[in-house]
């Protein structure tokens, strides 16, 4: 098992949640793929889009719908500063995961987060689980207990 898959799976038994890994036959790196892989609705689908914080350097992380798209103005009033795409450097260092892999939960570091409401609409979402070909299943509601995120309007 691998480092990032492992933090995942240790965080999601912390916050008291016993919930199934699973691992996919083919890539979730993006939305679009987890949707086919899992056989679900595209906004299903929690993206993990992440910013830097362009005067911080600290990553900011968007919880978002598969079909949405975060809107940069927005996420920099969120965050308190301006935004720019987050090198993935950067994001594996302070994540501790590759982009496509993102997990809501496992980070190395503390990273501030937001979530996107429109996840509330379903009774399940899935996200990555720290690896490109793994995802976990949990209500949204779960995910914003078991997350820093906080509700916010971005996209």
């Amino acid at each position: 098992m691998s480092k990032s898959l492992a933090r995942v799976e240790r965080a999601l038994l912390e916050a008291g949640l016993s919930l199934q890994i699973r691992e996919m036959p083919g890539e979730t790196r993006t939305a679009r793929q987890a949707a086919e892989m899992v056989g679900c609705a595209l906004d299903q689908i929690v993206k993990s889009i992440v910013f830097s914080g362009a005067d911080s350097g600290r990553i900011v992380l968007f919880l978002t719908a598969g079909g949405n798209s975060v809107q940069p103005e927005r996420a920099s009033a969120l965050a308190g500063e301006p935004l720019a795409r987050a090198e993935p450097a950067d994001v594996r260092a302070q994540t501790g995961f590759a982009i496509g892999g993102v997990a809501p939960v496992g980070h190395k570091s503390a990273v501030p987060a937001f979530l996107d409401r429109r996840l509330l609409d379903f009774d399940l979402v899935w996200a990555a689980a720290g690896t490109p070909r793994h995802v976990f299943s949990c209500p949204p509601a779960e995910l914003l207990r078991i997350t820093p995120a906080e509700l916010g309007d971005f996209t």
